[in-house]
């Protein structure tokens, strides 16, 4: 009994060594290898679960998300500029290319002749000539002296709403310059981005803009390596952006560089309420109009005339998104859109400076 006792005892020594567990069912040739080689082993250790690292969980800075929505904006901004553009390339037919190229060609014999045809011209883009009822181009540059035997310099010529006007003026009797950032910068910059956009407007239409001079600029730098070249310099809605990032007076010395004695700077520019901080309001899409005229005094420039040709008195000039609450922007959508779109356009200064002759 007792040899029977001690044979069972030995025969079950081995299980007990490998524990209680039920083991897995594998190749037998595995199993007995595996009895031989870790039964005394300690058991191993699962693998341990990935950390996080500080990078992964750290939550983006303040100007990182800034950078992060300027980048989705730019992005949807490029989109809509695409699509648009296609649209207009369709639009541009050969009927309207010929159409441009007379108009192009045609020696003006006043401003008011040459507008009128170019008001009317086809090549104009639909939105464009759905503002003029609120742009008043014809007035203002009437206003401004404008001949078709100038040179002309445009300063921020954006998507080109004057450009379209200015060029077949003096295509044939003056000359129209352009100021422009690079096109071939960085590709997350604005400013690259509204280069291409004007370097593409002005080449879709080689019969109406071939002559004109792009002048590239550093915007942070505007330099136009012009001397008593130009007859007038026209600035529109421009100024708040100059003094916003502390460019006014450097600026406004290098348009007085650029024109001929006797020469004109034009502007036109959103107006803020007399009182205003131009600090705070340049932000805001607004300057006020006495400091304005103080900067171009400072700058050598002598007060021409005022105009009231582009005033909007329904413009309270404190709008939750500055002067782009208003339309043609209408930064905040379809909320309140009536209501802006009964102001209309801002209240906008109109002046003319004149470089003193010597």
């Amino acid at each position: 009994m007792k040899r029977s006792l001690l044979a069972l005892a030995l025969l079950a020594a081995p299980m007990l060594a490998c524990g209680s567990s039920t083991p897995e069912v594998q190749n037998p040739d595995e199993t007995a290898t595996e009895t031989t080689t870790t039964t005394n082993a300690a058991p191993t250790a699962a693998p341990a679960a990935p950390t996080a690292t500080p990078e992964a969980t750290k939550e983006p800075s303040p100007e990182e998300l800034k950078k992060q929505k300027a980048a989705q904006e730019l992005a949807a901004d490029r989109a809509k500029w695409e699509a648009e553009a296609k649209a207009e390339d369709t639009r541009f037919t050969p009927e309207i290319k010929a159409e441009a190229k007379k108009l192009a060609e045609k020696k003006h014999a006043s401003l008011d002749a040459a507008l009128k045809e170019i008001l009317a011209g086809k090549h104009r883009v639909p939105k464009n000539v759905e503002r003029d009822k609120h742009r008043h181009p014809q007035e203002t540059l009437k206003f401004f002296g404008l001949t078709p035997k100038m040179t002309v310099l445009e300063y921020g010529p954006g998507e080109g709403w004057w450009t379209e006007l200015l060029a077949p003026t003096l295509a044939a009797q003056g000359k129209l310059l352009v100021t422009t950032t690079d096109p071939k910068g960085p590709p997350e910059a604005r400013s690259t981005f509204y280069a291409q956009r004007l370097s593409r407007f002005l080449e879709r239409s080689p019969e109406l803009y071939g002559k004109v001079e792009k002048i590239v600029i550093d915007p942070k730098n505007p330099k136009f390596g012009l001397e008593n070249k130009v007859d007038l310099v026209i600035v529109m809605r421009s100024m708040h952006g100059l003094h916003r990032d502390k460019l006014l007076p450097g600026f406004l010395s290098e348009v007085f560089t650029a024109l001929k004695p006797g020469g004109v700077l034009g502007v036109e520019q959103h107006r803020a309420k007399p009182d205003a901080d131009p600090d705070k309001s340049a932000p805001q899409g607004y300057l006020p109009e006495a400091f304005v005229i103080k900067q171009a005094e400072a700058a050598g420039f002598k007060l021409e005339g005022k105009s009231e040709v582009n005033a909007n008195p329904k413009d309270t000039k404190d709008h939750p998104e500055g002067v782009w609450t208003l339309p043609p922007t209408l930064e905040l959508g379809e909320k309140d859109k009536d209501k802006y779109m009964a102001i209309g356009e801002s209240d906008r200064m109109t002046l003319k400076f004149v470089k003193p002759k010597k």
